[in-house]
């Protein structure tokens, strides 16, 4: 038995040891999108704010090394198997191309406008309704969302107060800032819908459930809740370097 049990912990040993690095998840964000929270974090916060706290929050929120930070969370509770499955559902012609229908979005902004103000007079089929908001609640949309919104704009009042000379700590910012937080995610929750169900609009029903079903899959679920979950503690921590 002894030798046996020996054979066993050298063929686990090395999975055991096994971490991965930050940047093997480089790829699967930029296929989800998650690279975008990083770029777009340091713009957002730095909305209204004097020319030093620009630099201030540019150095502090450096896309790259926010995602990494984000990366090394993740490594900490998934694993390589989970990464490669993530990438392959991600990287599939199914989701390349509802990705690129989303990013025709940005070439019609008039389009998405026009679309938004007949959706009360016309509404979509609810089936549609249910798709879009299955695949809402799956990617986490509205949460991250949420999440950019509300995290940037707690680093501005932070920065803002300091500027004041008004010490704040986290607890309290985040008191001051309970009632923005939800008025940000109503607000997210229906911007998210109204651009789901524009961008998909030429998308068949039954390539659309297959899109959520995607996203439904384990790998990239758990992916996508480990950065809602950990994006708030990133934020924190670098708003503690501004002490």
């Amino acid at each position: 038995m002894r030798p046996l049990l020996i054979a066993l912990s050298l063929l686990v040993s090395p999975v055991w040891a096994t971490e991965l690095k930050p940047q093997a998840f480089l790829p699967v964000f930029e296929l989800a999108g998650i690279n975008l929270l990083c770029e777009q974090s340091a713009p957002l916060a730095q909305h209204d704010l004097s020319d030093k706290q620009q630099a201030e929050v540019a150095k502090l929120l450096e896309p790259q090394e926010l995602c990494l930070d984000l990366a090394s969370g993740l490594a900490k509770t998934l694993d390589q198997t989970q990464l490669q499955e993530a990438e392959r559902l991600l990287s599939s012609d199914l989701a390349q191309s509802f990705s690129a229908a989303e990013r025709s979005v940005g070439d019609n902004i008039d389009g998405l406008a026009a679309y938004r103000q007949k959706l009360a007079a016309e509404p979509p089929r609810s089936n549609r309704v249910e798709l879009v908001q299955r695949l809402d609640k799956a990617a986490r949309t509205t949460d991250l969302a949420t999440l950019l919104r509300y995290e940037t704009g707690k680093t501005r009042a932070y920065l803002m107060a300091k500027a004041r000379g008004t010490a704040i700590d986290e607890a309290t910012l985040s008191e001051r800032t309970k009632v923005q937080e939800e008025q940000l995610r109503e607000s997210s929750a229906e911007s998210v819908k109204s651009f789901m169900l524009y961008a998909y609009r030429q998308k068949p029903t039954d390539q659309l459930a297959q899109y959520v079903g995607l996203y439904e899959q384990p790998a990239v679920a758990a992916i996508l809740t480990g950065t809602v979950e950990l994006l708030p503690q990133l934020f924190a921590e670098r708003r503690s370097k501004l002490e």
